[in-house]
């Protein structure tokens, strides 16, 4: 294997990576330590230290030479990187996730009838082990792979395996050693404690740790504890420690003999907050100020962006880990994660940040159904938490029952979004003009029937997937109608509304509704129309609809572009303007993107803002399944994407929470001290060998004049006709281009690998 080629390629890639994401961010290591002002309750007072298992392991190769290097560049705080020790057969140090190394590295394809068991602390493992191999059959032989299989493995089989002195190589703020099974290579003649004193000659290590007590107490009198802590590392409450046969758990209740042989303790995190069976979470644990009390320093570990914990989180990994270090009553000494960049921006950018208000200038947060994450969507509850989340736009999409109510709902088909199945189940039928799918459609139901039902959260992934959102409020929440909406915003004084028209034309033609005529009258008795201080975005995929609301100063018009394109040509843009002053867009329309990584900025946005018209970009959604890998698993990268790099004029968003608390934090400004960093679109896909990717898909189609207008609406039919009941009769149709909702999820990639959505 060419390793020297490849660390030519690695340094390439690293260099690209970051001058490509810091092109607007100068000096951002000169700013990294200035975290924001504020009395940490850490035990030294300092902020907590994020520590990179194996460097970015939840993107690249844990302990990967591409990994150590972004999470040593991508940072805003110190960073640790951390190694898991394991000792090859001449004992030399190598960094793996496992002291079996089929799970992280080719060796099982490499020499596939190698495989042997032996009786670690009492369990027969079996697997390749490092102490059967010499350092130059490793180096030589093998490569890293992603340990976690719902991860890429786009860079399988690329990287070697790095030594301890190649991760000290990247200048790391601190290093963290941490040593698995040392009772294992005792008995296979090899010396751990021997290898790390003579490693402390030459390097810097600044933490030791161990679940083995009798190792953290031989390795007492070999270490200056003033340059390197020893650190007992506990495992689940009821495995045993090898040394005392005692459970970690009980071991734990007696923290001041702990504190004979350590500085600290790194726990898996529901040591300190614990999460019940139904994953919400519990009442946090007494652990870390016990330990604080005793002077012992307390890590948590098990942080990973795409390995959701508990609901309360709401998908945001950010709101994790203020869980554990924004407390008033405690904050962790560290924090050990697979992401990050993730942990160093929460300390810098968010901690004790959470009372500023958004700053003026930057993109409107509209909501998608209100907080239609948390509850379901379009109910008052929804809307109720997107004013508390401090969304900027609060949205109705307007849907219409059988006897004329509009009223808010995602969407005309009730089988998503309520329980309309199976009690009117008799009563669904197929619409092509509306959707290919057959529904339950709410023109079909009165609205006392409606009113029957009740709302239903859904996740846009699928309820059996493993993403769920808030299950406890499944049901909770009531419908709203138009004018109750309405009446709610001007109520409570938010920055405006975004009222959705979809299925105009058939509604007018085949069930005798005028859902423009509904909306403008709701809008004109709540007097929006007579009033500046209060936005109005009316949203249509159809430019007739938005013919409907010309010269009211207090609204403003966007056409809702639902086709993926790839460019706005002129002719397209000039057309737009006649009926719109915005266009609402898929993220795939503003970067487009092959095999889940990001692929290239597309013109749309230049080309709109160019023709004097916005751009909010659709939707946004916090579930790590939803972004790019470029955004590693971070709705807050993916914010700064589109909002600081981009500048799009507005988010819409299934989260109003994670955009506010984006938008109202110091790191919005690219120019400021600090700044989430921007993914560089298509930076990390060309480091992807072409052999590891499907083929690409073809670039979206330019927007096309005939695409943008759309035929006249036609008359209000006479419900009595005969044909006013039967929902398959054609109608115009409400866009001149095919309409393809494709959420692009990648199910291959989603059931395999678990990652991407490349939905709107």
């Amino acid at each position: 294997m060419n390793f020297g080629g490849k660390m030519i390629r690695c340094l390439l890639f690293i260099s690209l990576l970051i001058h490509a994401s810091l092109a607007k961010k100068q000096a951002p290591q000169a700013a990294a330590a200035q975290a924001p002002v504020k009395k940490w309750q850490t035990l030294s007072g300092q902020p907590p230290l994020v520590i990179a298992r194996g460097g970015l392991s939840g993107l690249f190769p844990e302990s990967s030479s591409f990994a150590n290097d972004m999470a040593n560049q991508l940072k805003s705080t110190d960073v640790a990187l951390f190694c898991n020790l394991q000792l090859t057969k001449d004992g030399i140090g190598i960094c793996l996730s496992d002291i079996r190394l089929d799970n992280s590295t080719t060796i099982g394809m490499i020499f596939p009838k190698d495989s042997k068991t032996y009786n670690i602390n009492g369990q027969q493992v079996k697997g390749w082990f490092a102490v059967d191999y010499t350092s130059d059959v490793i180096f030589n032989n093998v490569s890293l792979v992603q340990s976690v299989l719902s991860r890429t493995n786009a860079f399988d089989g690329q990287l070697p395996i790095s030594t301890l002195e190649d991760v000290t190589g990247v200048r790391p703020s601190s290093f963290w050693v941490n040593v698995q099974y040392d009772a294992f290579y005792t008995e296979h003649k090899l010396s751990v404690s021997g290898y790390l004193e003579k490693a402390m000659r030459f390097m810097g290590i600044n933490f030791i740790s161990s679940p083995e007590i009798g190792f953290l107490k031989n390795m007492n009198g070999k270490v200056n504890r003033a340059r390197t802590k020893l650190i007992f590392q506990a495992l689940d409450p009821d495995v045993v420690e090898p040394t005392t046969k005692q459970t970690y758990g009980a071991i734990l209740k007696d923290l001041a003999a702990i504190k004979t042989f350590a500085s600290g303790i790194l726990v898996p995190k529901g040591y300190i907050w614990p999460v019940n069976t139904n994953k919400y979470l519990g009442n946090p644990t007494t652990l870390v100020a016990d330990a604080h009390k005793l002077g012992l320093e307390v890590y948590a570990s098990g942080f990973a962006n795409d390995m959701p914990a508990s609901y309360n989180y709401s998908y945001d990994p950010t709101t994790e880990y203020l869980q554990f270090i924004d407390s008033p009553q405690f904050s962790v000494d560290g924090l050990l994660t697979d992401f990050s960049p993730t942990a160093s921006a929460t300390i810098a950018c968010f901690a004790a940040n959470e009372t500023t208000k958004p700053k003026k200038g930057k993109a409107l947060i509209i909501t998608h159904n209100g907080a239609s994450g948390m509850y379901p969507g379009c109910t008052d509850l929804a809307y109720e938490q997107a004013v508390n989340d401090g969304a900027d736009i609060i949205d109705c999409s307007v849907q219409m029952s059988k006897d004329g109510v509009a009223f808010c709902l995602d969407s005309a088909d009730l089988t998503g979004d309520t329980t309309a199945m199976p009690t009117f189940m008799s009563r669904s039928s197929s619409i092509p003009e509306v959707q290919k799918e057959k529904g339950i459609f709410s023109f079909d139901l009165t609205w006392s029937e409606i009113q029957t039902l009740k709302p239903q959260i859904v996740s846009p992934f699928g309820q059996n997937a493993g993403y769920q959102r808030n299950p406890e409020a499944q049901n909770k929440g009531k419908f709203m109608t138009l004018a109750d909406f309405l009446e709610f915003a001007k109520a409570k004084a938010v920055s405006g509304i975004l009222i959705n028209i979809e299925n105009a034309a058939y509604l007018a033609s085949k069930k005798g509704l005028d859902m423009g005529d509904s909306v403008t009258k709701a809008l004109g008795n709540a007097t929006f129309d007579k009033q500046q201080t209060q936005q109005v975005l009316v949203q249509s995929d159809d430019t007739s609809v938005l013919s409907k609301f010309p010269g009211v100063p207090a609204y403003k018009r966007l056409l809702r572009i639902k086709e993926e394109i790839g460019d706005a040509p002129k002719l397209a843009v000039d057309e737009i303007k006649k009926y719109a002053d915005g266009v609402v867009v898929g993220r795939p329309s503003l970067i487009s993107t092959d095999n889940g990584f990001t692929q290239a900025q597309t013109n749309v946005l230049q080309e709109m803002h160019a023709g004097n018209i916005s751009v909010y970009v659709f939707v946004l959604r916090n579930e790590f399944v939803a972004l790019p890998f470029d955004f590693y698993a971070d709705p807050m990268v993916e914010l700064a994407t589109y909002v600081a790099a981009l500048e799009v004029d507005g988010v819409i968003t299934d989260f109003p929470g994670t955009s506010s608390r984006y938008m109202r934090s110091p790191c919005v400004d690219l120019n400021g001290e600090i700044a989430i960093i921007p993914a560089e679109p298509g930076a990390l896909l060309k480091q992807v060998p072409p052999m590891a990717l499907s083929p690409a898909n073809p670039p979206n189609p330019p927007l096309e004049v005939a695409d943008v207008v759309d035929p006249p609406l036609p008359p209000v039919a006479n419900v009595s006709s005969s044909t006013a009941d039967s929902p398959g009769a054609p109608a115009p149709s409400s866009s001149g281009m095919a309409i393809t909702a494709n959420f692009g999820l990648g199910l291959a990639a989603i059931m395999a690998l678990s990652l991407l959505s490349l939905g709107y």
